[in-house]
């Protein structure tokens, strides 16, 4: 499985932007996936987790209000839509393939995206 992040770039306050994450090889539909960002100095944190048919989803509470997590597999793709962007938020997002155990863990999940960094300016 491959996977390739897209869609950061700057963005000032208040302002959106929507990830994607295109999945090559493996089926695509049957596995869960998820976001994760990482900030400079910081570890990588959870975000958001979608499972296979995208029926259910997982929110960290820092983003539940403000980002969804969503897939479109007939087009191999996942996606996350932020919303009312913050200075706070800038960091390099990463997606990545579930494979079990917690879904905030960054052990439960494999075959990391290169991600793409996103910028916040206030």
């Amino acid at each position: 499985v491959q996977l390739q992040a897209s869609g950061g770039g700057l963005v000032q306050a208040g302002g959106s932007l929507r990830l994607s994450c295109a999945a090559s090889g493996g089926t695509f539909s049957a596995y869960d996936m998820g976001w994760f960002r990482q900030a400079p100095g910081k570890e990588r944190r959870f975000l958001a987790h979608i499972i296979g048919s995208g029926a259910s989803t997982v929110y960290a509470s820092s983003v539940k209000d403000r980002f969804t997590i969503s897939r479109d597999n007939a087009k191999n793709t996942l996606y996350l839509q932020m919303n009312s962007l913050k200075p706070d938020d800038t960091a390099v997002y990463y997606c990545a393939r579930y494979y079990g155990g917690s879904y905030y863990d960054l052990q439960s999940y494999g075959y990391w995206g290169q991600g793409t960094k996103v910028t916040v300016s206030s």
